[in-house]
């Protein structure tokens, strides 16, 4: 008999609850104290020993416990862009390290599921320092403030006694001494600790049931490159993720080694510094990935266009045709169908490695169910209730101002705002006072273009109009000309509300009417400036138009600014 010593983190919730974390597994435990965690996690790891014959060995000598203070700028996330908060956040990261033998050391970031090799000493508090800061910038504040509520925790040692001649069990990512996978992706599903921390909000796809199933049986049992493809909103990654969840349940009934591994493109190439070396480490990336019968899950397969090199003929997507045709690993991934059209065009062998799944948007009844259906996982979990004239007023509101995007995804992102500002509030419903405010918060429109019952009387709108704008009745005439067909919901909502050009000399309110027109629409309960200025005097030559519409990786300024 040899004894495996396994490092146990415990927190202290309060004062009759422990929580405690196997380091270097999935497994974890609450109970009343740590004699009783630690008696639920070895009787665990005893029967699931006795009954399957393996262990996981956690590969680290003498376990030491260190705290690291780490200060986050949490971002809150809007449509394509990010907009940091005014402080700072300090957490306190929990790591666990020590020797693994051969001149190495180990590392892990229990609370973030992740784990780093080290040959240097000196580099243990720069590494856990990236590690954490690129875990926390995916993470929203309210994820963020909810890490920083956990205590600092302590460290105990749970012993469990096993034969010399059984195998320990490398089947969970700690357990793999890979250099480049765990470095350029992380494996998926993640542990139920860390799906608790990062969102309360189930990560269904209902109404797309069999989508879910075609996608599953395609990577599964056909074992083909897929791309799931769809406009934004109509539930692309809630398939994917969907999928992966069905097959790897069904892998551990089946006992069948299969793993997926989540990655983004500029990864790939982000610590590259010299010619070669990023292909290099991607071809080290499929052969790790073969070992652990990895499956790659690509969230943005464009950018695998835009990366590696300044055309697409140089880039990670063109390097990866041939491994792709030959069959030396899988992948799966989503994307627009603009995004599609575009890698048709620029790089077509590449689209001809995946089988296409597309997902058309719901119908209206396929709508009103997955907002219902969300309504009712809010009230039984979140004991928080959503109205039904709530559900009727937001499905109006976003059908006709937020047509850049599809239902139900944006109908899910928009509720999941309404409940969190509930939850701040210590609200239990959601009513239709509350759908506007949130969206007024949202899109700056006032409650005049939101409510049928509040009429546009057209004396106020020119008294507005007049007080901003001097001695200008005919400019003055139009904008409100415009307002009232806004209201009226006569305008094209695929096209802008209207294009004007102001003329004029100098001081007579061209830029005032602009100001006074961008406030009135635009103005109510933003924090920014509804009116975007550009100078044009700034692109007198032709080489400058880059500059203001973009050209290949480089966003123009006024791409930029509307975002």
């Amino acid at each position: 008999m040899i004894i495996i010593n396994y490092p146990l983190l415990y927190f202290e919730l309060k004062q009759d609850a422990v929580l405690g974390v196997l380091v270097g597994t999935e497994h974890q435990a609450i109970g009343k104290d740590l004699r009783e965690v630690k008696s639920f996690l070895y009787d665990f790891l005893q029967k699931k020993y006795k009954k399957e014959g393996e262990y996981t060995e956690v590969g680290i000598e003498q376990p030491r416990l260190k705290i690291i203070d780490v200060k986050v700028r949490p971002r809150h996330k809007a449509q394509h862009d990010s907009y940091a908060t005014g402080t700072d956040v300090k957490l306190s990261l929990s790591i666990v390290y020590g020797e693994s033998g051969q001149g190495q050391y180990l590392c892990y970031l229990p609370m973030l599921n992740d784990y780093f090799y080290y040959h240097d000493a000196r580099q243990l508090r720069t590494l856990a320092l990236y590690f954490a800061i690129d875990h926390y910038n995916r993470l929203s504040p309210e994820q963020i403030y909810r890490q920083a509520q956990f205590s600092q925790p302590k460290m105990d040692n749970l012993s469990l006694r096993v034969k010399e001649d059984f195998d320990s069990n490398w089947n969970y990512r700690y357990d793999y001494p890979y250099k480049v996978l765990p470095k350029l992706a992380e494996k998926y599903p993640y542990p139920k600790v860390i799906r608790r921390n990062q969102s309360h909000f189930p990560e269904a796809a209902w109404e797309l049931e069999e989508k879910v199933l075609d996608v599953a049986d395609r990577i599964f049992n056909v074992r083909t490159n897929v791309l799931v493809v769809g406009n934004h909103g109509v539930g692309k990654s809630a398939v994917l993720k969907a999928a992966i969840r069905k097959i790897s349940t069904q892998a551990k009934k089946q006992k069948i080694d299969i793993s997926f591994w989540r990655i983004r493109a500029q990864r790939i190439t982000a610590s590259s510094k010299y010619l070669g070396e990023w292909q290099e480490a991607f071809e080290e990336l499929i052969d790790e990935l073969e070992e652990a019968d990895g499956i790659l899950w690509v969230e943005d397969v464009i950018q695998l266009l835009q990366t590696g090199g300044e055309r697409p003929e140089d880039s990670v997507a063109a390097f990866m045709i041939n491994f792709l045709q030959e069959g030396d690993f899988q992948v799966v991934g989503e994307a627009t169908k603009q995004e599609l059209e575009s890698m048709r065009r620029f790089l077509p062998g590449f689209v001809e490695c995946f089988q296409v799944v597309e997902i058309e948007e719901l119908k209206e009844n396929q709508v009103q169910s997955v907002m219902n259906q969300f309504a009712d996982f809010c009230d039984k979990n979140l004991k928080i209730k959503i109205t039904q004239d709530a559900i009727a007023l937001t499905y109006r509101l976003l059908l006709r101002y937020y047509s850049y995007e599809s239902f139900p995804g944006k109908a899910i992102r928009f509720f999941q705002e309404c409940v969190h500002d509930a939850q701040v509030e210590e609200r239990t419903e959601v009513q239709q006072i509350d759908i506007i405010k949130n969206f007024t918060t949202q899109t700056g429109l006032p409650e005049l273009f939101l409510r049928d019952d509040l009429l546009l009387k057209k004396k106020e709108l020119q008294g507005y109009f007049n007080t901003k704008i001097i001695g200008q009745p005919d400019a003055v005439k139009n904008l409100v000309d415009i307002v009232t067909v806004f209201k009226a919901g006569l305008n094209n909502p695929k096209k802008p509300i209207s294009t004007m050009l102001f003329a004029g000399p100098t001081g007579v309110g061209k830029t005032q009417s602009a100001k006074a027109l961008a406030e009135y629409f635009f103005g109510k309960g933003q924090k920014k400036n509804p009116l975007v200025r550009i100078d044009m005097s700034e692109f007198q030559h032709a080489g400058q138009i880059v500059q203001l519409i973009g050209g290949g990786n480089q966003v123009g300024r006024l791409v930029q600014e509307i975002r």
